[in-house]
């Protein structure tokens, strides 16, 4: 089957200027030959430390920038010229990480729901009022709210508004920004099962950016791993969690703290800062910090190579790591446990409501 997505090389360089006549001096490498595919249906998280080039490449994929490099293939079109670009904006929607800065403050709820139906043409006032209402009750939101201004709701309320907007024009891949790391863990798991159930309803695929790998852990099918600007493990969730194949994923996994205190599981330091994305380090970028490095990795960049079906990594010595312990990443499973809990207690109160109403 055709990939709905498909990213090869893709690249956006921001130059750095400097003096009075603004010369270039170098270039900030925020994304630098990212390659990878979502099917239908399918969710992929994109998982790293801050700065590592994710959010950039969410906007590259919508092409709310423009790449210095790379092509972007979507349903087996290119998307290159206007034409192209004008039907990926209605098949591609975006939820932003902050709910408040991404709503007009000036328009109520149902005219910023309304308005990407307005702009891409999709039925007459009347319909759009009916779909607006619509949306509301998917998002577990009241008829009457759309009469509202954002400054009117809460953090969660926000965000729901966001995605009902996004669902708006029936779109078939949602970029979801870090959409609830700006919420509490309580309300992160109303939107972790709202995201979920909206994906079944309708066979959304998602593009899932997130620093919390416990919420990670119950929303995605694939995981890539990002580091300075680069691609450097991907693998299915089961699989990444369980044996990861690249010294900076089990960093990411073992630095999860464990939430009972008595208990102290082995932690992979990394030593050094992150190396600046203007100044990347020659060879494998992670060398200057891996605990693992040798010659070659100092001196050839690695390939995102596969070593197993699905599983691939950029480690020369990939096969070659020690076991993964699995009391280095112990943290994850407890507080991905208590994550699904959550969910879980969100999803019954739910649907409690909706029966009691």
């Amino acid at each position: 089957m055709t990939p709905l997505l498909e990213v090869a090389a893709l690249a956006k360089h921001y130059p750095v200027k400097q003096g009075l006549l603004g010369r270039t001096q170098g270039l900030v490498r925020a994304v630098d030959g990212v390659s990878f595919a979502i099917a239908r249906g399918e969710t992929l998280a994109l998982v790293g430390e801050s700065g590592c080039g994710k959010s950039t490449t969410a906007r590259l994929v919508l092409r709310l920038i423009e790449p210095t490099a790379g092509t972007i293939r979507f349903d087996g079109v290119e998307v290159a010229g206007a034409a192209e670009l004008r039907a990926l904006r209605r098949r591609v929607q975006v939820v932003f990480q902050d709910p408040y800065a991404s709503l007009n403050p000036r328009l109520r709820v149902g005219e910023t729901i309304a308005e990407p139906m307005e702009v891409h043409g999709i039925g007459d006032a009347a319909s759009r009022t009916a779909r607006v209402q619509e949306l509301l009750g998917l998002v577990g939101l009241a008829p009457f709210h759309a009469q509202r201004y954002p400054h009117e709701f809460s953090g969660g309320q926000r965000q729901r508004i966001g995605i009902a907007r996004a669902l708006s024009v029936q779109p078939e891949l949602v970029v979801c920004d870090e959409p609830v790391s700006a919420l509490d863990v309580s309300i992160q798991a109303q939107v972790v099962n709202l995201l979920k159930d909206l994906q079944a309803r309708f066979g959304l695929s998602y593009l899932f950016i997130a620093h919390d790998l416990a919420v990670v852990r119950h929303m995605a099918d694939r995981v890539a791993v990002m580091y300075l600007g680069q691609i450097v493990e991907t693998a299915p969730k089961r699989t990444l969690f369980a044996a990861p194949r690249h010294p900076y994923t089990r960093a990411l996994l073992s630095a999860i703290p464990h939430p009972d205190p008595g208990r102290r599981g082995r932690v992979a330091h990394l030593g050094g800062d992150v190396p600046s994305p203007m100044n990347p380090p020659s060879g494998c970028r992670f060398h200057t910090r891996c605990p693992h490095a040798q010659d070659v990795c100092r001196e050839q960049p690695p390939p995102l190579r596969e070593i197993a079906p699905g599983h691939a990594s950029a480690c020369h010595f990939a096969e070659d790591l020690p076991p993964f312990d699995a009391a280095e990443g112990q943290g994850i499973a407890p507080l991905a446990a208590r994550r699904l809990a959550l969910y879980a207690a969100a999803k019954l109160r739910r649907s409690g409501a909706a029966a009691r109403g």
